[in-house]
């Protein structure tokens, strides 16, 4: 248990950082997991939008100190080559 005034205040604060952390990273999961349910029922309009959406909220989170920017181009890249390969199979 912390003792000082100045330690008491880093467990709230961390508290507080480690919350909005998580809601950030629930929002992101949500987000791929509606991206991804587009592109198994290849609906190309709906993962379209989903991954323009989901791009936004990535790179709104990639400012902050929740995600690391290469991770979140990482991941942009990552979700970009599955909807480029389901734009060649219905192209196709």
């Amino acid at each position: 248990m912390p003792t000082t005034i100045s330690a008491k205040k880093r467990v709230r604060q961390n508290a507080h950082r480690r919350a909005i952390n998580h809601w950030r990273k629930r929002r992101i999961k949500t987000q791929i997991k509606s991206f991804l349910q587009a592109i198994q029922e290849q609906d190309l309009a709906t993962a379209e939008a989903a991954f323009r959406k989901t791009c936004g909220i990535l790179d709104r989170i990639g400012c902050t100190s929740t995600l690391h920017r290469n991770t979140v181009a990482r991941r942009k890249s990552r979700l970009a080559r599955r909807l480029n390969a389901l734009k060649q199979a219905a192209s196709a």
